[in-house]
């Protein structure tokens, strides 16, 4: 018998450098039946970036109005640039049966939790603040002054982490995926998600 699960939401949030963009990744292709919600941005597009597959590229002006004609599920500020994510890409994954994985920060957390979606939380914290500082400098996307300040909002960050469901520290990335594709296994089996329990067990009492 093998039952069915109704679908839900799975966010990982970290400061940057954590590594959830990397841990998103390797879920995906750990778990066929997750699907990574592509957020909406208006930061300009980085170099190897493809659009509606990385991010979906947005003018101001584009955001807004979608912001405006209530599109969005949940959007947030970060460094300067907007970030959103489309209701309807959601609920076409949850059409398609789909769990759904966010790699959003405490912001977009708190407003998917406000929408009554079906979420869980997990926060991933570095090892420590040197080796946090050591993959944003590895990884060279970001100028002095933008490492300042992803530095200066690392204390904002990791105080929400009381907020999630669970907390994970990513030492090793490996043993990081594993642990987290254990939660989504876990949390699949609750009864409150599982469709045909009741029918099931039914069947015993006849």
């Amino acid at each position: 018998m093998v039952f069915k699960s109704k679908n839900f939401c799975i966010v990982l949030s970290s400061p940057s450098g954590a590594g959830k963009t990397s841990i998103s990744k390797m879920l995906l292709t750990k778990d066929k039946s997750l699907s990574l919600s592509i957020s909406c941005t208006t930061r300009p597009i980085r170099k190897g970036e493809v659009n509606k597959k990385d991010y979906i590229f947005l003018t101001n002006d584009q955001f807004n109005q979608s912001k405006k004609n209530n599109k969005f599920l949940e959007s947030a500020d970060v460094f300067g640039y907007k970030y959103g994510t489309l209701k309807e890409s959601v609920n076409n994954f949850f059409n398609k049966k789909r769990d759904v994985l966010f790699d959003i920060d405490w912001q977009g957390y708190q407003q998917l939790k406000q929408s009554n979606m079906d979420v869980v939380g997990i926060f991933i914290l570095p090892p420590s603040k040197k080796e946090l500082i050591n993959r944003l400098r590895i990884r060279g996307r970001d100028t002095s002054n933008e490492m300042k300040k992803r530095m200066n909002l690392v204390q904002n960050e990791i105080s929400h982490f009381p907020e999630y469901d669970y907390v994970i520290i990513n030492d090793q990335l490996k043993d990081c995926v594993n642990k987290i594709k254990n939660i989504i296994d876990t949390e699949r089996l609750k009864k409150s998600r599982l469709i045909n329990l009741t029918n099931f067990v039914n069947k015993f009492r006849n």
